[in-house]
């Protein structure tokens, strides 16, 4: 005799429900270029997002209470001259932001307290060194002003 045992499903009666199109983020030009990215970025004020940008590398820096359609003029973080690969938001600080791309650098920015009302291209620090694109930054979780970046070479990733 052969006895099947099935486990029920706790989650048998849940069901999603999707959100609406006001709590939404809407139009936005995720971009394209491919690494080990989740093209984003948030923390407990605003969410980064990489973008599609002509001449270089942008990402959107968005208050997160604004929500919606994203009017394709919103001013973006654009220093770098190639695509940006990654950002990551400082864990001690809610208005500093690093990101790492294409062209070599990591730029680390500060955006304003009530986010971005022009399109920010001045770099706090540039921080150059390394001889490939820059896929990874990330900031120590514990430790104040140490930032990681690493670059794919030759199968093994280096760090700076």
């Amino acid at each position: 005799m052969i006895r099947r045992v099935v486990r029920q499903s706790k989650f048998r009666h849940v069901f999603g429900q999707a959100v609406k199109n006001d709590q939404c983020y809407d139009d936005i030009r995720v971009s394209r270029v491919t690494w080990d990215s989740a093209f984003c970025a948030v923390n407990p004020k605003f969410v980064a997002i990489i973008v599609e940008a002509s001449g270089g590398g942008a990402f959107l820096v968005l208050p997160l209470q604004k929500t919606g359609r994203i009017d394709k003029a919103y001013p973006t973080v654009c220093g770098h001259t190639g695509p940006v690969l990654d950002i990551d938001w400082c864990p001690h600080n809610d208005h500093v932001i690093a990101s790492g791309s294409e062209d070599c650098t990591v730029m680390v920015w500060q955006i304003p307290e009530n986010g971005l009302t022009a399109p920010l291209s001045e770099p706090v620090v540039v921080l150059e060194g390394h001889s490939k694109r820059v896929g990874i930054v990330m900031w120590h979780p514990t430790a104040r002003n140490v930032l990681l970046s690493a670059e794919k070479h030759g199968g093994a990733d280096i760090s700076a």
